[in-house]
This record gives structure tokens, C-alpha cells and sequence, in this order.
């Protein structure tokens, strides 16, 4: 769990009254008591009025509340376009994340608005008219590989080849191209930027290692016209 959804999960806990403890905390997210203290901390500055009972733990100011978050038509709209877009993708986990992150936001969606987004919802259609019959589950994993920089293991199949190469990564960035996602990394078997399809990786691992930042420039990259793999 990223620390911006652990943060948003305890803001939710304490608005429920609860009294919480920086142990309890600890245990539910399996993190250490210091990361809990720093997460109180951030939530501090951002201007939430947690408080310490000493010797019992943290709680929010009485009358606390967060303002609901309100959608013009034309933005719920967008989400639904976008969702129509979304799910021509042919990588199931990316599919599977945004449409349970759209449920949760149509949730606050006014009734009229609601009324008439499910009406365009039905209205839209997208056609895919270079559908290929192959598909992927491995883009949410990979997107939080980028942001934290975790290396990443993959087993290979380049187009029109049988045969599977083995590759450890640093994944640096990810486009869109064909409605297939394109993975930018750092290859430790070329040594060299390459790029690769993520559904033609066979198997990967994110593993709990971490490289260090090349500060990758994506505009650069492509000003460079690289070769995939």
C-alpha cells in the first residue's frame, strides 16, 4: 500500500470516532510504529486537526469534516468516455483498478448527475480496430514498480520469436501506442534503455530491491529515437 492510500484509509478511520493507537496502526498496515508516526505527522501538515491523548492514542477534533468533492456534468462525463476507452485495454489489472476507482467516485456523484452519466453510458461505443488477441495483467503491478523504483524480473518474447529471454529491469516510463502499453526500462542484459511490450511479458516479479533513480527523461528518449526490443 502506498503511503497516500495508507493515509487516506486512516483519515477514514478516524472519522469514524475511533480512538487509534500508533501499535494497532502498525499491525493493520504492517508497517513500524516510526512510519505511523510519520504518516500523523503529514497528516498534520496538511492541515488535519489530528490530536495525541497521551497514553491512548490519536483522534480527530470533534465536528471535523471533510467537504465532499463535486462533479460538473461535463467532468463525470469524461469519466465515463474515459472508461469506455479504458476497457479496450488488453491488460485485465488496469481495467479491473479503474473501474473499481470509478465505482467509488460515481458514488458521490449528485442523482441527476448519476441519472445522466448512466444514460451516456449507454450511448457510447468504442471500436478497437486493431484488436489482437493477446493480453496482459501486469501494468498496475508495473506502475508502482516505476514510482518506487523496484526492480523488476521479466521473462521476454520479442514478435516472431519463439523463444524467451530472461531480463532484470529498472522500469522507467510507459506509453500507449495501438492500445498497447509500451514499458520503458533500463535493461541489465543490454545495458541500454529498452522498450517493451507488456503483453509480451511472460512472467514477472517485482522484487523488494531498489535502484536508484536515473532521473529518465521520456521527451528525451523519444527525441533520441530508440530502438524496442
Amino acid at each position: 500500500m502506498s503511503q497516500l492510500s495508507r493515509l487516506i484509509s486512516i483519515l477514514t478511520m478516524l472519522k469514524s470516532k475511533r480512538l487509534l493507537t500508533a501499535t494497532e496502526l502498525s499491525k493493520k498496515y504492517d508497517v513500524s510504529i516510526r512510519t505511523i508516526y510519520r504518516d500523523i505527522k503529514k497528516l498534520e501538515e496538511g492541515g488535519i486537526p489530528v490530536f495525541t491523548i497521551e497514553g491512548k492514542g490519536y483522534s480527530l477534533m470533534d465536528n471535523y469534516t471533510v467537504a465532499p468533492v463535486q462533479f460538473s456534468e461535463k467532468e463525470a462525463n469524461a469519466l465515463i468516455t474515459a472508461q469506455h476507452v479504458i476497457n479496450q485495454s488488453q491488460d485485465a489489472s488496469f481495467v479491473h483498478d479503474f473501474n473499481d476507482a470509478l465505482t467509488k467516485i460515481k458514488s458521490v456523484f449528485k442523482s441527476s448527475i448519476q441519472q445522466k452519466s448512466e444514460l451516456l453510458n449507454d450511448k457510447i461505443h468504442v471500436f478497437n480496430w486493431k484488436y489482437e488477441e493477446i493480453s496482459s495483467n501486469a501494468l498496475s503491478e508495473i506502475q508502482l514498480a516505476i514510482t518506487s523504483f523496484n526492480y523488476v524480473e521479466i521473462n521476454y518474447q520479442k514478435a516472431d520469436d519463439p523463444s524467451i529471454s530472461f531480463r532484470k529491469i529498472e522500469p522507467c516510463a510507459m506509453y500507449s501506442t495501438n492500445n498497447k502499453w509500451i514499458l520503458i526500462a533500463w535493461c541489465h542484459l543490454r545495458i541500454e534503455y529498452r522498450a517493451f511490450r507488456i503483453d509480451r511479458i511472460k512472467h514477472f516479479k517485482i522484487l523488494d530491491s531498489f535502484f536508484e533513480d536515473r532521473k529518465f527523461n521520456i521527451q528525451d528518449y523519444f527525441a533520441s529515437c530508440p530502438y524496442g526490443d
